[in-house]
């Protein structure tokens, strides 16, 4: 009866399968192997079971692909994760889970696949033709590893067709895309352009599908449509840290006509400040995570919407998201700054406050009465958890190992690798006869954007990364002060 629970769930010990690499970065071997043991002996996709596609996608395909690459890594350098005798179980538990959800790709005119599939029987009879741009949009990262490892281009190409297609269908007037879109005719339903749900992934998987795979289309899309993002949907103030006016902010437009649609945020847009620190644009990191952080301190939470004109949740449960903290992760690894291990500390002891239960730790019903639910999302220990806790592990092996690490829009823990930067096809792109430029891995440091990272000079490291009336600004402008 609660759609949000069981399309979710998928009766496959999502919860267990989630948390795998979290166990094996906190370098808790024992418990990893036995976990792995227990998914290999007791899951079976083979069920009759209706999925979002995007969720079994990046929670349980991304999770068996990342803990198959811990266990194979000849380096071990989170301990020793091996599993004995293992048969690359996880690789073909993978593939088996990717098949099934593969009939969601079948007859769709446009490419774009189903929102959601039976594990069993396909695409149920009443399907919904509607999808959101983010569901079908960010399947590349787990889709494109597959592929890679088992040398079979077929999950590769369908997940790249519908980043393709949704491309397509950008406005022509502002470059933006819409937030639901109708699989068989390309029409935009949702008309609304934002980075918050139904469409935060789509633009993260375009830089990390680069950042991965070395494909230039990915980076061109990303380019181009941060690009357009800056110019519709920034607000406030040019500068972050100088100058007059509001404090920047990032609105939900009509993406047609770039006009304001509502005056609400929500809780997931808390990633963009961390994407925004991958391509070297900390500065502007800086102040919409400080946003963030602002309505952190007000409620001890994040309100899933909060109206910043009414400064007031619109939407006021919690269920334990983990954006916030990854975008005070990734500043901190850019920054070096302090302040941001006084924000993960903050976040902590608002989660041991107010969402600790006697088995768990419980989603917030409503953010100011602090009322809670019976429900601990797998998203807590698969990221919440894990960023809080390299947060403060600086000498983590992700940080410490000399491996690169990427981490999936689930908080999957993924090595940047050679493998992954060389297909054994040449029919990737679909609609194009000429493979793909690739990206040679020692050319990336020159194509991206890494060298403005160090824009932040290093006097004002260990002072407020935002100057005290910017801070304070920002604090009136959510009813701190």
């Amino acid at each position: 009866s609660n759609l949000n629970i069981n399309d979710v769930l998928g009766n496959y010990s999502l919860t267990l399968i989630d948390a795998l690499d979290t166990l094996a970065v906190m370098g808790n071997s024992s418990e990893f192997q036995k976990a792995v043991k227990l998914v290999i002996d007791t899951v079976s996709f083979d069920k009759d079971s209706t999925v979002q596609v995007f969720e079994a996608t990046i929670r349980v395909l991304g999770s068996l692909l990342s803990a198959h690459i811990i266990i194979t890594d000849a380096k071990q350098p989170f301990g020793d994760m091996t599993i004995k005798d293992y048969d690359n179980e996880l690789l073909h538990m993978a593939h088996d889970l990717a098949v099934r959800l593969l009939p969601a790709f079948e007859n769709t005119k446009t490419g774009i696949p189903y929102p959601r599939v039976n594990l069993k029987k396909g695409v149920p009879p009443d399907s919904n033709n509607e999808t959101c741009t983010a569901g079908a949009g960010s399947l590349l990262v787990e889709f494109g590893i597959l592929s890679r490892l088992l040398g079979d281009s077929t999950f590769e190409w369908v997940a790249r067709r519908a980043v393709k297609a949704l491309w397509s269908l950008r406005s022509n007037n502002t470059g933006l895309l819409g937030n639901v879109v109708n699989i068989q005719t390309g029409h935009w339903v949702g008309k609304q352009s934002g980075l918050g749900a139904g469409s935060d992934s789509f633009y993260e998987y375009l830089l990390k599908s680069y950042i991965l795979f070395g494909e230039k289309e990915d980076l061109e899309m990303f380019i181009d449509a941060y690009q357009n993002i800056q110019n519709h949907l920034r607000r406030g103030r040019e500068a972050c840290n100088e100058g007059e006016g509001d404090p920047p902010l990032y609105v939900n437009v009509n993406m047609f006509t770039g006009q304001l649609m509502n005056t609400w945020i929500d809780s997931l847009q808390a990633f963009f400040p961390g994407l925004q620190v991958l391509i070297g644009d900390v500065e502007d990191a800086i102040c919409l995570h400080a946003f963030y952080y602002a309505i952190w301190k007000r409620y001890g939470a994040l309100p899933e919407r909060y109206n910043w004109q009414l400064q007031a949740p619109d939407v006021p449960f919690y269920p334990l998201r983990p954006e916030l903290v990854e975008s005070t992760y990734l500043l901190y690894q850019a920054t070096k700054n302090p302040f941001y291990l006084h924000v993960g500390m903050d976040i902590l002891q608002s989660l041991e406050k107010y969402t600790k239960a006697k088995c768990g730790y419980a989603t917030l019903h409503h953010v100011v009465e602090k009322t809670k639910e019976d429900r601990m999302e797998s998203f807590f220990l698969s990221e919440t958890c894990k960023y809080l806790y390299l947060l403060f592990d600086e000498d983590n092996p992700v940080h410490k190992s000399g491996n690169k690490y990427m981490f999936t829009t689930e908080g999957h823990v993924v090595s940047v690798d050679e493998r992954f930067r060389n297909s054994l096809w040449q029919d990737i792109l679909p609609g194009e006869e000429d493979s793909p430029e690739k990206v040679k891995p020692n050319e990336l440091k020159a194509a991206n954007f890494s060298s403005n990272c160090n824009r932040v000079p290093d006097e004002r490291r260990y002072l407020l990364p935002l100057k005290s009336n910017y801070m304070r600004q920002i604090d009136r402008m959510v009813g701190l002060i």
